[in-house]
């Protein structure tokens, strides 16, 4: 792409959709010390958003709920500029200045993508902006080398993840599902869950075939859920109030802390995340649904 001086008027808008993993089973491990896990996988219209526009020179500068806490640990904003600085070696040409905003609407540290989703939505954007051409699997390769999360993130849209997480297989007929996200608002330390499993050799997911999909998802489980609990009581609250709030299935996310419950309508998400944000008000709770893996 040749140089030409910045307008101001080139913006680009990337959706980071929360990650939520509805099954994470945990069955093996590396003799380089990572898990081997077999994840299914979704995504939600919640999500933080990341604004790219043409500048005089890189800048970077966050707003949101959340944001102050990424001020105070840069962590998932050394991650953006670490997609944009791989993404700018890896095309070859030169690419304009860009100013990346992000608006940071998910906790962090929360066991739903938080810093990879930002990274795979910079990723994305920076394409659309920039006009590169990455062939997909270099791209994947990008995404894998900011975080073993991120080239799921990268795809946000339904799938099983194996291996690490960079075995991806896309699934195109998951209905859209409506639930409520509970957080309260504490962090949990990914490796220190890790550390805690006490088994990490446990049955694989296996295959759906023709069984539906809340009965599939309700027989698999999250490994990494009875230790996190030990860590962290108000998991297990979290998924009592989801519970008692009429939920037909509530499991934790990823490492935690964020826990979600399933609800058969969007109006009945909304009156449980209003009846939580009553018991709980001070922990982060959105009512939301996921995006659908049909055809388009």
């Amino acid at each position: 792409m040749p140089a030409h001086e910045p307008s101001g008027a080139v913006k680009t808008t990337e959706a980071a959709p929360a990650k939520i993993n509805l099954a994470l089973h945990v069955t093996g491990q590396r003799a380089d010390g990572y898990h081997l896990l077999e994840t299914l996988v979704t995504f939600t219209e919640a999500g933080d958003v990341i604004h790219i526009q043409d500048a005089a020179e890189d800048g970077f500068s966050m707003s949101g709920p959340f944001s102050d806490i990424l001020t105070r640990d840069d962590a998932g904003h050394n991650l953006v500029l670490k997609a944009r600085d791989l993404l700018r070696q890896a095309c070859g040409m030169e690419c304009l200045p860009v100013a990346i905003h992000l608006e940071k609407n998910l906790p962090v540290s929360s066991g739903i993508g938080g810093g990879s989703a930002d990274a795979a939505a910079t990723l994305r954007g920076l394409c659309r902006h920039w006009e590169l051409a990455l062939a997909p699997a270099k791209l994947a390769e990008i995404a894998l080398k900011l975080g073993a999360d991120v080239p799921m993130c990268l795809a946000s849209q339904p799938l099983m993840a194996r291996g690490i997480g960079e075995d991806i297989e896309m699934i195109d007929n998951m209905p859209v599902l409506n639930l409520v996200l509970v957080n309260p608002l504490k962090a949990v330390s990914t490796p220190e869950i890790f550390r805690r499993l006490a088994n990490k050799n446990n049955p694989p997911l296996g295959q759906r075939g023709d069984e539906p999909w809340m009965a599939f998802i309700g027989k698999s489980r999250n490994d990494l859920e009875p230790p996190a609990r030990a860590v962290l009581t108000e998991i297990g609250e979290a998924s009592t109030l989801l519970s008692e709030a009429g939920a037909e299935l509530v499991r934790m996310s990823g490492s935690g802390a964020t826990c979600f419950g399933l609800f058969d309508t969007m109006e009945n998400a909304q009156s449980a995340a209003a009846r939580l944000r009553q018991q709980r008000p001070g922990w982060y709770v959105q009512a939301t649904k996921t995006i659908d893996g049909l055809p388009r």
